[in-house]
Parts: C-alpha cells; structure tokens; sequence
C-alpha cells in the first residue's frame, strides 16, 4: 500500500510503501516513555521503501540495557514521532509511526507485542465515556 506522511507542522513530509499487515502495536516501557502514551503502533516496511520528499528528522539514539541501539526520528521543530530503524542489519527495515501517516485509519493493527508491560486498562476501553467534539 502507498502511503504519505508528515510531521504536525508539515516540515517533515514522506512516502513510502507498506504492508498494512504487518502493522502492530508496542506497549514496551521505552515506547511508552517516548509516545507519552500507553502504546505505540508502527507499520514496518524496508528503508528502501520509504522516501524523505521534504525536510530531515532529528535523531535520538535509545541504547537498551542489552547494548541494542535504536534511533527515534522526529521533527526537531513540532516533536513529531516519525519512524525507528536500526543500526547494521537491523537499519534495512524501518517503522513508520502511525500517527504520522496520512492513511492511518486504513491501518489497523494485526498484532501487539510486549503485553507484559501493557497498562491493565487500555485493552477495553469501552467503559470510558466518550466525547465525540474536537
């Protein structure tokens, strides 16, 4: 599937090609730490797949306790969330950020990983009142 993306202040924007089945949700305490949020859902794709149109991200090097390196690019200007890779082999394949990308609401998360670190409240959230205003 085609997609575009950007960043909230439209600095950053991209394309990219990605297989809608393969997008899935992280609830690990480093994705809960940089999305502010209880998870984070990611569409992966090869980096040859994906294409900066406009602007360049900034990018933060997370170092897990296992020595494993995984860079965080974001809008230095808004803060946006765009994508991870790797570093070595793992830099072939990146993660989109799905907040990022335009036709997020046809990307449906197809798995989850990490539930051990999972907020007990956020599988069923059908008791939370809703408000529909923006």
């Amino acid at each position: 599937m085609k997609i575009t993306g950007r960043c909230h202040c439209e600095k950053i924007t991209y394309e990219a090609d990605v297989d809608p089945t393969l997008v899935g949700i992280c609830h690990c305490t480093d994705c809960q730490k940089l999305s502010g949020s209880p998870y984070r859902v990611t569409a992966p794709t090869k980096a040859s797949n994906v294409r900066i149109l406009s602007g360049e991200p900034t990018i933060y090097v997370k170092t897990a306790q296992s020595g494993r390196e995984r860079l965080q690019a974001f809008c230095g200007r808004c803060g946006s969330q765009l994508y991870t890779t790797g570093v070595g082999e793992a830099a072939k394949i990146v993660g989109l950020r799905w907040g990022s990308i335009d036709q997020r609401a046809e990307l449906t998360p197809k798995r989850q990983v990490w539930r051990r670190s999972a907020a007990p409240w956020c599988q069923d959230l059908s008791a939370v009142p809703v408000r529909d205003d923006d």
